[in-house]
């Protein structure tokens, strides 16, 4: 009895350490069931069910689908128990072979598509299988975990501990959604006026960076009549003053931007009048995108 008990105790030790708890079953998985000092009720090689079930020698049809090998072997454990079956079951569930082992990269890596994974990987693993992000990319990218509706949220960090953070792992089946970068755009009077992706570690800028992006503005410029433009709804449009001779002196604070914000300082009095949020807009449209 004791030799039984420590081999189920090294078994279940060994499977703990091959099976992660966060990988789930999902149908179509092949799984392999032992009942410890039952080993008549050992099942090899046993598909998980289109519906999730999988079918047991004694007790009938169990739910086993988005749950841990772990809890699949106490819920086979109940019913072995629940059906008189046997008195104190001791079950382990491994995953022989999971019927999805590709994990699909979408959005804006250099090679999306659909890659295979055998075990869990980490965001970084996943995201250099498909090339690595692209200099349009957001950093803050989505997890679509296999089998359900779970949306996980993670940030790709500049900061390399942050990013190496293991706690959320992908899955073989799971997805992975990378949005393109908001652009926010500063047009008239600066050194290079265009559009610039939000790319930086915290995903935003603020009108000060943007500017200082831009390459400052010229000595021509009025930047105390500068004009933020921001877009409401699906067509409208809200032009506000903006202090930005204020901000650069440090008499006002500075203030974040929303994806598609435009800003605009002036050349002179005279322009100033001539371009409305209406030419804004179109200007923006058209303008040049800067990936940094």
């Amino acid at each position: 009895m004791r030799k039984a008990i420590l081999a189920f105790l090294l078994i279940a030790g060994w499977a703990g350490a091959q099976q992660p708890e966060s990988l789930l079953i999902g149908p179509g998985d092949l799984l392999h069931v032992q009942v410890f000092d039952t080993p008549e009720l050992e099942q090899k090689d046993v598909r998980v069910t289109d519906v999730g079930e999988l079918p047991l020698i004694l007790g009938g049809n169990v739910k086993v689908a988005h749950l841990t090998p772990a809890e699949a072997a106490r819920v086979i454990e109940k019913a072995l128990v629940d059906g008189h079956f046997v008195l104190r079951p001791r079950v382990a569930v491994t995953v022989e072979e999971y019927a999805t082992q590709k994990v699909s990269v979408l959005g804006e890596v250099k090679t999306p598509g659909a890659y295979a994974i055998q075990t869990p990987r980490s965001v970084l693993d996943v995201l250099t299988l498909a090339g690595g992000l692209t200099e349009l990319a957001d950093r803050k990218i989505l997890v679509e975990r296999r089998g359900t509706d779970e949306k996980v949220p993670y940030f790709v960090s500049n900061d390399a501990k942050a990013a190496m953070d293991a706690s959320v792992r992908i899955n073989p089946g799971d997805t992975l959604y990378v949005p393109k970068a908001g652009i926010v755009y500063v047009l008239g009077d600066v050194k290079q006026p265009g559009g610039y992706t939000m790319t930086n570690n915290e995903a935003q800028l603020s009108v000060l960076q943007l500017v200082a992006r831009a390459g400052g503005t010229n000595n021509s410029a009025v930047p105390s009549h500068a004009r933020l433009v921001r877009k409401t709804g699906d067509s409208g449009y809200t032009e506000t003053a903006l202090q930005l001779s204020d901000m650069q002196k440090g008499k006002q604070s500075d203030q974040f931007l929303q994806p598609g914000d435009i800003v605009y300082v002036p050349f002179s009095y005279m322009r100033n009048f001539a371009l409305q949020g209406s030419g804004l807009v179109a200007s923006a449209s058209s303008a040049a995108i800067y990936k940094f």
